[in-house]
């Protein structure tokens, strides 16, 4: 049975932690409202997130070694304690930027933990026949908490300014760390284990593909988390967040109903008709001219997200022993971490440069070239 008592525990504590982590998307918001510009957005979005790939091999070493359930207790102390640093910041931009880039960095060692302990400690627990079923509604959770999040984050920063915000996404992060008490660590070393390093599991030749489609995945999140919000704002599209509903709503959709059936056929036939739903999703901001076409695509891109994250991460772990689990998570999260910090920087200053438009247009371009190398480059034979 893959849905017992420690399953759904830690899809609550998910939930939560992932919900705090949600709630940043609209951190732009705040950002503009201190004198940033898009390349400032770029930045600051793309550091919380440059922690997390530095200290990737540190965490996932750490998952491997001390357990899954201890890991995530670290993490979600982070992501409950950080969102309170941010009440100190106020007056303009250059008058924090350091402190306030430094708190970043933190708070992303925060996210990476959670991210990677949570799979893993799913990952241990699921059926090798069922692992897209079981990752997929897992990860439902984390959609949940990326459309609660922000839609929450509208609302309070609306209604009660920004220091009710932060303090919301501490109180998520809160519920979260109490959420996981009571689970019971599945995870129990072999003595006699083979290590393996990091960088050395990276050398096996499906995990230059695992790393490949992890990068594009994060550079549709970098594009989605990062400059949706502002890009709505400048065109006086009212409701931000329904774009983020719409997005979670079908990659909910896609993985209750599409995930047993990448376990049928295999992930490597689901990853390629994906890739092509998710640069059209992004493609589709280009006509956004009202609140349904941002919806619109929000409904496409996250069709197309519902089905690569399972499929990714099921190819990362599959045939992987518990010993280095972690870190074959490690490698999937991580690299999709270096494509969110790499996407925030090069396409905010694509953005400063050429506006929104040309910034949607390269995240499109780049599915359409990952879609490209997947079928004509024959990266799928080596999966």
């Amino acid at each position: 049975m893959i849905y017992g008592p420690a399953y759904l525990r830690m899809a609550v504590a998910y939930l939560f932690t992932i919900s705090s982590f949600g709630a940043f998307f609209l951190f732009p918001l705040f950002v503009i409202a201190h004198g940033g510009s898009k390349a400032d957005v770029g930045i600051l979005m793309g550091a919380y997130v440059l922690s997390a790939v530095l200290s990737r091999p540190w965490v996932s070493g750490m998952i491997d070694r001390f357990g899954r359930k201890k890991s995530f207790t670290v993490g979600s102390s982070i992501m409950t304690l950080l969102p309170l640093s941010y009440l100190v910041f106020e007056g303009n931009l250059n008058q924090f930027y350091l402190p306030l880039l430094i708190v970043r960095l933190v708070h992303g060692v925060g996210l990476a933990i959670v991210v990677t302990a949570a799979l893993t400690y799913i990952g241990d627990m699921i059926p090798i026949e069922r692992l897209n079923e079981g990752i997929g509604v897992f990860g439902v959770t984390g959609l949940a908490g990326m459309a609660a999040g922000p839609a929450a984050a509208e609302v309070i920063i609306a209604n009660f300014g920004y220091d009710a915000y932060f303090i919301s996404a501490a109180l998520m992060g809160l519920i979260g760390w109490i959420a996981h008490l009571p689970l019971p660590d599945l995870y129990v070393r072999h003595p006699q284990a083979v290590p393996q390093s990091f960088l050395g599991l990276m050398r096996k030749r499906k995990n230059a593909v695992v790393v490949l489609l992890s990068l594009l995945f994060g550079v549709g999140i970098s594009t989605s988390g990062t400059f949706v919000s502002p890009y709505a704002k400048e065109r006086a599209l009212v409701f931000i967040s329904l774009y983020y509903i719409s997005y979670s709503s079908a990659a909910i959709l896609t993985r209750l109903f599409g995930s047993r059936l990448a376990d049928r056929i295999g992930e490597e036939r689901i990853i390629s008709p994906a890739l092509l739903l998710a640069g059209a999703g992004y493609l589709m901001l280009l006509f956004a001219g009202s609140s349904w076409v941002l919806a619109l695509s929000g409904f496409v891109t996250g069709c197309g997200h519902g089905f690569l994250f399972p499929s990714i991460n099921a190819l990362a772990v599959r045939n992987e022993p518990p010993e280095v689990r972690g870190k074959a998570v490690g490698i999937f999260t991580g690299s999709i971490d270096l494509g969110v910090f790499a996407g925030s920087i090069a396409l905010g200053y694509i953005g400063d440069f050429a506006g929104f438009q040309a910034l949607f247009l390269t995240s499109s371009l780049a599915f359409g070239a990952g879609w490209t190398a997947w079928k004509v480059k024959g990266l799928r034979t080596v999966a």
